[in-house]
């Protein structure tokens, strides 16, 4: 007898339609697909609003860096897919997808992104963790006796 076939339960993101500008950014093991179009200051990821995704202050304000130095609050809504890693890194991810995103709207802002740093792509992961030790570098505790 055949098994039925299980129907994925997700909802499927929702996107306007129009023209948008598209980008990926990456930060350890997070990856955010960011996408902007225009219209005014709607912030949405995975779903939810941007404040109650990620509801810590800190990580809101890394949301915003770049589209509060370009001067484009109001311009764009921002549709984020975003998973793996943990808030911060997903939030950093968010921030170099939006100036990528950003630079394919307006190659001048190119300068004024990448003095700020924010198209740098952090590129530091966690070390490997090595046999014989507890973590990457931690040795256990040695023993006289």
């Amino acid at each position: 007898m055949p098994q039925a076939v299980k129907e994925n339960t997700k909802t499927k993101e929702t996107y306007p339609k129009g023209k948008y500008y598209y980008a990926v950014g990456r930060r350890k093991e997070a990856v955010a697909q960011v996408r902007l179009y225009k219209g005014n200051s709607s912030f949405v990821i995975n779903g939810k609003e941007a404040k109650k995704y990620l509801p810590e202050l800190s990580l809101q304000v890394i949301l915003w860096q770049p589209l509060k130095l370009t001067g484009n609050t109001k311009n764009f809504d921002i549709y984020v897919k975003v998973q793996g890693g943990g808030s911060r890194g997903q939030a950093d991810a968010i921030r170099l997808g939006i100036s990528r995103a950003l630079l394919k709207f307006d190659e001048k802002l190119k300068k004024t992104l990448r003095s700020a740093g924010f198209l740098t792509r952090d590129s530091r992961v966690k070390e490997k963790k090595k046999f014989g030790l507890k973590r990457a570098r931690r040795a256990p505790q040695w023993q006289k006796r």
